[in-house]
């Protein structure tokens, strides 16, 4: 799983709604409508990429299971042990991971 910058993140997203929510709070307080404005905007900017990260992740997930599934299969039938394995553990990891995402 690659890293990049402009892909969304679960952090990312959590820091956006929280600034969104606190900036807007202040000009709740001070009257200030812009900020009140740009602090719900970028709340929900926030919430929209939590919500793209879970999908990207539930269906990274998804494609583990099924790699995993076609190694253990593969292992079983050709008697290597260390690949069924190996996919049983990767099955595992991609059904955990779309558990966490759902």
């Amino acid at each position: 799983m690659s890293s990049n910058s402009t892909e969304p993140t679960k952090t990312s997203g959590q820091y956006h709604s929280v600034k969104g929510t606190v900036v807007e709070t202040i000009g709740n307080m001070t009257g200030a409508t812009s900020w009140t404005q740009s602090g719900k905007e970028e709340h929900a900017q926030g919430e929209a990429e939590i919500k793209a990260a879970e999908a990207k992740n539930w269906v990274e997930g998804g494609m583990d299971r099924v790699q995993g599934k076609v190694d253990a299969v593969t292992g079983a039938l050709t008697g290597d042990k260390s690949q069924q394995a190996s996919g049983n553990l990767q099955h595992d990891a991609g059904k955990l991971q779309q558990q966490a995402n759902a």
